[in-house]
């Protein structure tokens, strides 16, 4: 049965460390319980500081890299290396600073990939290879222990934006097209598959957050806002700092 918790931390830079901290832990109790853990990576300001946090923590050394599996919520359809692609900046902060296997990193499609600049073809292939590695007894998804989601001024996740075709999807990867925000097209994780994790961790930082995160939480509509739809099989985290925090009612509230 899936439990939420909503844990607030004093500023933006706390909160990228505490969830950095989180994050080893998290990956080290998977291994720990299967041999090895897969993550689902976001984009964003607030993620990227996870992310070197990560990276220039002492910590980071206890977890066996080359067991972890790499996945991601959302690309954005560019050419491969584009500084405005979630992967290149996830490398930047974080990934090439790690031993990991690359038969285990699954970035999505590019725009100058195989399936050339037809995103439906690009997230019909994602689909194939989270197919390949899905769990014994699944058709279609691997095992997610961990799935990092940033939340959009809008309320969106990944990139499932309010009212858009994509909220409605039932299939595990969807392309994008006319995203409100650019570039407008785009390739998602759905939220059928995201709600498919083990735990989900929403993770939000700065006032402008705080509209977002306190509609959701107060149980808006999830085409509305989409990060109101969003949780973890077992476990949903909602891990903020007090701007983002700040329509949240204080009796909800873990302070750390």
């Amino acid at each position: 049965m899936s439990t939420g918790s909503i844990v607030v931390h004093a500023d933006s830079t706390l909160l990228a460390e505490a969830v950095a901290a989180r994050l080893v832990v998290r990956i080290l109790d998977a291994q720990a319980e299967r041999g090895f853990a897969a993550v689902v990576l976001t984009g964003g300001r607030i993620a990227e500081r996870v992310y070197r946090a990560v990276r220039d923590t002492p910590a980071r050394d206890a977890v066996d890299w080359a067991r972890v599996d790499v996945w991601w919520g959302d690309e954005r359809f560019l050419p491969s290396g584009h500084p405005d692609r979630n992967e290149t900046r996830a490398r930047a902060a974080l990934l090439d600073a790690l031993p990991l296997d690359p038969a285990r990193v699954h970035p999505m499609p590019a725009s100058d990939g195989r399936d050339g600049p037809d995103p439906e073809a690009a997230a019909a292939r994602y689909a194939e290879e989270l197919a390949a590695a899905a769990r014994p007894g699944t058709a279609r998804l691997p095992h997610f222990d961990v799935l990092l989601l940033g939340i959009g001024e809008d309320g969106h996740v990944a990139s499932v934006f309010p009212e858009h075709p994509v909220a409605y999807e039932t299939r595990v990867v969807s392309a994008v097209r006319g995203a409100p925000k650019p570039p407008p097209v785009r390739i998602t994780l759905t939220l059928p598959a995201i709600n498919t994790a083990e735990e989900v961790w929403l993770i939000a930082a700065g006032p402008d957050k705080a509209s977002a995160v306190g509609m959701a939480l107060a149980g808006a509509g999830p085409v509305q806002v989409p990060a109101a739809n969003v949780h973890g099989v077992s476990q949903t985290l909602w891990l903020l700092d007090r701007a983002a925090a700040a329509e949240v009612s204080p009796r909800f509230r873990s302070l750390r």
